[in-house]
């Protein structure tokens, strides 16, 4: 190849990063190469059961909150489904870092640069806990904290893993499934939290930019 795999994705991720509403989804490599999610990725996540993507736009939900709803996406190519991988405040991880099971981290949508958020409002269809994008690029606090749990038995947050997101101030898992929105959201199915594990809490890590380990750790 005239051009490395590391730099090809660093060129890719200063694309996507600019990206606008024509971008097309860059699929990551086969999740058979089981690469590993790193801090500054920017990585679609997949819902286990019904396979649609994580998604936020710069709607705002007609009850609870009113913060910028969050739901879940059907179609793969649908920019307003990525997601940068970032660390929280008091970390000194950085970017290119590896991630471990049961590291608090926080997920910032990278159109509207907004926090994947929880707090105690209800979800607008199941009454769960609401689930939002809030705040801006400086603007983060601790309900834009999400732990890292890995199924099984890896340690790194890797793309072939099933993975739970459990939000530390409310302790509910990021949870979805098929009842879907019929108005604003047509078609998109409900994203919430729940307390407890459940087969709807699984996500896997789908297509992205994805950061080469940093060499320094």
């Amino acid at each position: 190849m005239a051009i490395s795999l590391h730099l090809a994705l660093s060129l890719l991720l200063v694309l996507l990063l600019r990206v606008d509403e024509g971008f097309v989804s860059v699929s990551a490599a086969a999740a058979a190469e089981s690469v590993e999610i790193t801090y500054g990725s920017v990585i679609k996540l997949m819902h286990e059961k019904t396979k649609f993507r994580l998604h936020s736009h710069d709607v705002p939900y007609g009850s609870g909150s009113g913060q910028q709803s969050v739901t879940g996406f059907p179609n793969v190519d649908d920019s307003n489904s990525y997601w940068i991988v970032r660390p929280t405040h008091d970390s000194s991880d950085k970017q290119g870092d590896a991630i471990k099971s049961g590291t608090i981290i926080r997920l910032q949508h990278m159109k509207t640069r907004k926090w994947l958020h929880s707090h105690l409002h209800a979800s607008p269809i199941s009454g769960n806990l609401e689930v939002s994008c809030f705040g801006a690029d400086g603007e983060s606090d601790t309900g834009d904290y999400w732990r890292l749990e890995i199924e099984g038995s890896g340690k790194t947050w890797r793309q072939d893993q099933r993975v739970r997101l459990r939000h530390v101030d409310t302790g509910g898992y990021l949870h979805s499934h098929d009842k879907k929105y019929t108005r604003i959201a047509g078609g998109q199915q409900e994203v919430c939290g729940v307390r407890e594990k459940r087969p709807d809490n699984i996500w896997l890590a789908a297509e992205g930019v994805y950061l080469p380990v940093n060499g320094s750790k």
